[in-house]
């Protein structure tokens, strides 16, 4: 789950080492919960967008991609995790090691920017139709192509980072290698910035451009027609709002608890929360993304 940290917490011997065990049980049961869910929930999208695939809809595309990138963090990011909390140290090669961390952040990338690929999509179908209708198929095919190629590019440091290295005699782990003290710092602040912030505020403005563009259009097409309101076009207006809250929402409420944690053990490691129920559920937290997601779109499309 942990792109940025060394992979393994295990479960520690001493006084408290039994109640250890219960959380470890307790996460080793969500996050196959979770697994069952991000599976079930986006294999059963795909067979909806299949059953469906003669309509030909604009966003089936980036549904079917955004499904695809959901179910990469399923199997490289929850399930790894499911089994290091079974087997509390990392069992694989060194070759293992390096694919499994590079897929995990592979897959928050394109969770991330395919979400943002189809909402400029929509932002061009809405706010700009001209251009959208002349250069979109084109521009649908260039931006799922540019959000899997900056999600492969952009993951490429796992591959340095991450190894299977020996952290007891005879004990081998898939560990993190940073440049003291400085290396963790910037690549944590990196891929907060790249993976969560900058798609929050793509995704934000898109939509506030998307709900503004919406509401000023019916409100004239009501003008003139003789109308005094907007009465007949408020459902539609607020489906669409509803629908920018939740996604907004959704990956808010699921990656921001992460980012934070993850900055501030990064640049204050001695007051941060890296241990205990919290810091287990916001670990957790982050993975109900790919769960929420074909549910919410599923839902409003």
């Amino acid at each position: 789950m942990d792109s940025s940290r060394n992979s393994s917490e295990g479960t520690t011997v001493g006084d408290d080492g039994e109640l250890n065990q219960r959380f470890a049980l307790i996460r080793a049961g969500v996050l196959g919960l979770i697994f069952l869910l991000a599976t079930c929930g986006n294999f059963f999208f795909l067979g909806t967008l299949w059953k469906k695939r003669k309509r030909n809809t604009r966003t089936q595309l980036f549904l079917l991609h955004l499904c695809l990138a959901d179910l990469v963090v399923a199997f490289f990011q929850v399930l790894p995790q499911l089994s290091m909390e079974i087997t509390h140290r990392f069992r694989g090669t060194d070759f293992l090691c390096r694919s499994i961390k590079y897929l995990q952040v592979v897959g928050m990338f394109a969770s991330a920017y395919m979400m943002v690929a189809m909402t400029i999509d929509r932002y061009h179908a809405v706010c700009m139709p001209m251009v959208s209708f002349i250069k979109g198929s084109f521009r649908r095919y260039l931006s799922i192509g540019a959000a899997w190629l900056i999600s492969l590019a952009f993951s490429c440091p796992q591959l340095f980072i991450f190894s299977l290295q020996e952290v007891e005699q005879n004990q081998f782990d898939c560990w993190a290698t940073f440049i003291e003290p400085w290396g963790s710092r910037i690549y944590i602040s990196w891929i907060t910035l790249s993976v969560f912030a900058l798609p929050a505020v793509i995704l934000l403005y898109c939509q506030v451009r998307i709900c503004t563009t919406i509401y000023f259009n019916m409100k004239r097409k009501a003008l003139q027609s003789g109308r005094t309101g907007t009465k007949g076009v408020s459902n539609a207006m607020l489906k669409t709002v509803k629908m920018t809250f939740v996604i907004i929402m959704a990956y808010t409420v699921c990656w921001s608890p992460f980012f934070v944690v993850q900055l501030w053990s990064a640049w204050s490691p001695s007051s941060a929360p890296t241990k205990g129920p919290v810091f287990s559920i916001i670990m957790l937290l982050a993975s109900l993304n790919s769960c929420t997601n074909p549910w919410i779109y599923l839902y409003y499309s």
